[in-house]
């Protein structure tokens, strides 16, 4: 399904598990209770999409596009997110444990009620971004923009910051091992440390294609 425009299908239920939908444009489609776990979804479109109660457990959707997108009650257990574009995307009660939100844009984005543990939460945040009932363990640093100078929280600092907007989260002091990630050279292993790109620039990384496994 690689490339397809499925814009506004209704795929609710389908069993798509580690399937191929790099680059798939799914705009406005329903995938309510469907099974993506281990998809390669690499640069989807899945603005305003519905995904709630999918499954997108170690799914990878580095540089997809989430925006507006809604995945109450999905679970994204170990998911791969680098680059995601989710801003004001619905994560309510989603599963997010051991995902990577690295590089991730989320304003305006809403955790409520979402669970984490060890997980890489480097993204970036805003006052509009909502952490009400947000529990478990993450990795940081943020970034937080929107009213006055961006800058990064970490450690105690974006623990406070959650915390005081009703989240119930301890930020770990010790980081995860750099990740390959899914649009480098698998094979050599090479990991290009690249920083946070500044707000409402596209990526020109390349989209990978690399086979399911």
């Amino acid at each position: 399904m690689t490339e397809l425009d499925l814009s506004h299908a209704d795929l609710s239920g389908l069993d798509l598990a580690v399937g191929l939908l790099t680059g798939t444009v799914l705009r406005g489609a329903r995938l309510v209770g469907t099974d993506l776990y281990r998809a390669h979804m690499e640069g989807a479109v899945l603005e305003g999409a519905d995904l709630s109660r999918a499954c997108l457990t170690k799914a990878i959707l580095d540089e997809a596009d989430l925006r507006g997108a809604v995945l109450v009650a999905a679970s994204l257990g170990s998911a791969e997110l680098y680059g995601v574009h989710a801003r004001a995307a619905s994560f309510r009660g989603a599963r997010l444990n051991g995902a990577s939100f690295l590089d991730a844009r989320l304003e305006g984005a809403d955790l409520t009620g979402a669970s984490v543990r060890e997980t890489s939460l480097k993204a970036v945040l805003d006052d509009r971004t909502r952490v009400e009932g947000l529990t478990g363990t993450v990795f940081g640093p943020a970034r937080l923009e929107g009213s006055g100078p961006p800058h990064e929280l970490a450690g105690p600092a974006l623990e406070k910051w959650l915390n005081s907007r009703g989240a119930a989260v301890q930020v770990l002091g010790s980081r995860p091992a750099p990740r390959t990630d899914a649009r480098t050279d698998r094979a050599s292993g090479n990991v290009h440390d690249r920083p946070f790109p500044p707000a409402g620039t596209p990526s020109t990384t390349p989209t990978s294609t690399s086979s399911a496994r």
